[in-house]
């Protein structure tokens, strides 16, 4: 599987189905090598990869990530293998445990240990029932992995991580860990914008959500953040880590300072100033031509 060194990371729920087509075309058109969807409350992520691949062409469908404690692993096999067939191995699964505070009140378990959990998950994968056709390999998969447990096993395990909401100090730790063979794909949140209080306004709506969830808040901590920082929104300091804005030349050094860090793939997250609920496409079409090179 070719993912390149950039693609584009996003939610299509406010999309239609037409308009969802057109913009992963569109990625695809720009030479971004993969569009990453993420699962929660929208779309299907598996259904709606196998719509994308009806209309694209080399394109990567990644996910980003399915949430384990939401599907039965017998089901996610099928649909990873059935996607795996159906798009020539163009479907690269990305899985992860959540956390506590959203899987407890929507599922109402007990947290599980992540680690066991995962490794119980993909034991179950592994030995799914399939009645489809034979495959010419094994289907990818990286995980969401933060923690220094779980990046190791995703190193030993998978084909590597898809690191979400850290800065390039959390990909230059997670490549110490891994080692030089694993794939680090860290999404990265990028805002089109040079008038900081404009930016880091937009940002905090990105962030917010994303601040309350304990995974993501030990994270930070582990880059050196102070809990206190990560409380009300973030501090500036927090904002300017995690999201990069300003103008083209500082969107793609964030993106080199991941690369150079030891990222294999850098997914773009493309914000849009005046409209939270859909991607900037002018973002990653000012961008395509400048990322190429990194």
């Amino acid at each position: 599987m070719d993912i390149g060194t950039s693609g584009v990371w996003t939610r299509m729920d406010g999309f239609s189905s037409s308009e969802a087509i057109e913009f992963a075309q569109q990625v695809e058109d720009l030479g971004y090598g993969a569009l990453w969807i993420p699962d929660a409350f929208g779309r299907d992520p598996f259904a709606h990869a196998a719509m994308l691949f009806q209309h694209t062409k080399k394109l990567v469908i990644a996910t980003g990530v399915v949430n384990i404690h939401l599907r039965e692993a017998q089901a996610t096999a099928c649909a990873q293998r059935e996607l795996h067939d159906q798009s020539g191995g163009r479907f690269l699964l990305g899985l992860g445990v959540s956390h506590q505070t959203a899987v407890e009140p929507l599922f109402g378990i007990d947290y599980p240990a992540p680690l066991p959990s995962m490794r119980t998950y993909l034991d179950k994968m592994d030995n799914a029932m399939w009645w489809g056709p034979e495959l010419d390999e094994k289907p990818p998969i990286v995980i969401g992995a933060l923690g220094p447990l779980m990046l190791k096993f995703a190193a030993e395990r998978t084909l590597g991580a898809h690191p979400f909401f850290a800065p390039p100090s959390n990909t230059r730790r997670s490549r110490e860990i891994m080692g030089d063979d694993a794939w680090i794909c860290p999404e990265q949140k990028v805002l089109l914008e040079s008038d900081p209080e404009r930016a880091r306004a937009r940002a905090r709506m990105a962030m917010a959500g994303p601040l309350t969830m304990p995974n993501y808040r030990k994270n930070l901590m582990r880059a050196g953040f102070e809990e206190a920082e990560l409380d009300d929104g973030g501090n500036d300091r927090v904002i300017d880590a995690v999201v990069a804005w300003g103008d083209e030349s500082a969107l793609v050094d964030r993106v080199r300072a991941h690369r150079e860090a030891g990222a294999t793939h850098v997914c773009i997250q493309p914000l849009d100033v005046d409209e939270p609920s859909r991607p900037s496409l002018a973002t990653i079409e000012r961008l395509a031509p400048l990322l190429k090179d990194v």
